[in-house]
C-alpha cells in the first residue's frame, strides 16, 4: 500500500510570492513598501492580493490612518474597506441566516455600513477601480440590497473591466437563490462570463461554481453526484474545463489555485477520477479550500479525501 499523502497546504503564500511581503509590510506598518508591491499587479492580481491582505488581523487603526493622510489613496481606502467586510463576515460566521443571532447580524451590519462608507468614498473618487467595486459586490449582498443594486455595481466595474472574475465570482453568490436570485439567473450569468471571456481565461470556472452550488445546496453528495452527472450538467462543466484548465492558453495565474480545485471537486463528485487527478497533481502540495465545505465542518478534509480518491482510482499523473 502506498503512504497516505501529506496534508496539502491552504495557505496563500505557498502559492503566491507577493502575500508574505504584503502581511510584512502591514504589521511594521511600512506603507511605502506596500504600495510598492501593489504597484505593478494587473487588475486581477491586486484585487486577489486585496482579498488576502485584508484578512490581516489588527490592522483597522492602521489603515484608518492612511486613508486620513490621504483620502484619495485607493489602496488604503480598498484594504480598509475590505478588511472591515471580513472582520464583519468572522461575526456572521459561513452559517445560514437560520443559525446567526441578532446580535450577530446587527455586528455584522454595522462592520458593512462602516466598508460601505469607506468605498463609496474610493468609487467616487476612482471610478475605474475593480478591487473597491469587487468589495462593494460583496457588500451589498451582506446588506442585503438587493439583485439590482448589486448588478448595477457590477456594471460599473464591467464598464472598464469586463472580464474581471472576482467581481463576477461576487456577484454569482448575489445570483444564487440563497441571496435572492435564482438559478437560471446564476447559470445565465456564469455561462455569460464564461462565452465573452478570452480563450484560456479562468472566467469559465463560474459556470462550474453555478453547478456546484446548485448539486451542494441539497446537503447531500450522493444527490450532488447524481446531479452533475446530469447531461446538461455534465456538459456544461467539459466545456468550462475546455475553455479554462484544458485549453493550450490557461496559465497559473492569481486565483489558479481554486479555479483548480473547483474543477477537482467537481470531477471527483462525477466520478471522473483520471479528469480530477490530473486537477489535484497540477497544485501539487497546494491547494484551495474553494467548495469543500459546503458538506461537512472540514474543507480540508474534504479535500483531502477526495484528492485520495483521485489518485487511487483515478491514477496519480
Amino acid at each position: 500500500m502506498p503512504a497516505p499523502l501529506p496534508p496539502s497546504t491552504f495557505e496563500p503564500a505557498a502559492a503566491y510570492a507577493q502575500v508574505r511581503p504584503v502581511r510584512l509590510a502591514l504589521s511594521t506598518r511600512d506603507w511605502p513598501t506596500l504600495r510598492g508591491l501593489f504597484a505593478d499587479l494587473d487588475p486581477h492580481g491586486r484585487t486577489h492580493l486585496i482579498g488576502i491582505a485584508a484578512h490581516a488581523g489588527s490592522v483597522e487603526p492602521f489603515l484608518r490612518e492612511m486613508v486620513a493622510e490621504d483620502p484619495d489613496d485607493a489602496l488604503a481606502g480598498t484594504l480598509l474597506g475590505a478588511h472591515l467586510i471580513r472582520a464583519g463576515w468572522r461575526i456572521r460566521t459561513r452559517y445560514s441566516a437560520h443559525y446567526v443571532s441578532d446580535e450577530q447580524f446587527a455586528r455584522f451590519h454595522e462592520r458593512l455600513r462602516q466598508a460601505e462608507q469607506v468605498l463609496i468614498d474610493v468609487t467616487a473618487r476612482h471610478p475605474d477601480d475593480p478591487a473597491a467595486w469587487t468589495e462593494r459586490i460583496t457588500s451589498a449582498r451582506g446588506l442585503q440590497l438587493g439583485l439590482a443594486e448589486a448588478r448595477r455595481r457590477y456594471d460599473r466595474l464591467a464598464t472598464h473591466h469586463p472580464h474581471h472574475l472576482p467581481a463576477q465570482a461576487a456577484l454569482l453568490q448575489q445570483l444564487c437563490p440563497k441571496w435572492g436570485g435564482t438559478w437560471e439567473q446564476a447559470h445565465g450569468f456564469a455561462r455569460e462570463c464564461a462565452d465573452t471571456a478570452p480563450d484560456g481565461a479562468p472566467n469559465a470556472v463560474l459556470v462550474v461554481e453555478a453547478h456546484l452550488e446548485r448539486a451542494l445546496d441539497s446537503g447531500n453528495l450522493i444527490t450532488a453526484s447524481a446531479y452533475l452527472r446530469e447531461a446538461q450538467a455534465h456538459r456544461e462543466i467539459h466545456e468550462a474545463a475546455e475553455r479554462s484548465i484544458w485549453h493550450r492558453e490557461f496559465r497559473n495565474g492569481w486565483g489558479w489555485l481554486k479555479v483548480r480545485s473547483t474543477f477537482a471537486q467537481a470531477f471527483s463528485l462525477m466520478e471522473e477520477w483520471q479528469s480530477a487527478a490530473a486537477q489535484f497533481a497540477a497544485m501539487g502540495p497546494l491547494g484551495d479550500e474553494a467548495m469543500f465545505g459546503y458538506v461537512g465542518d472540514d474543507p480540508a478534509r474534504q479535500f483531502q479525501r477526495l484528492r485520495e480518491q483521485a489518485y487511487a482510482k483515478g491514477g496519480r499523473p
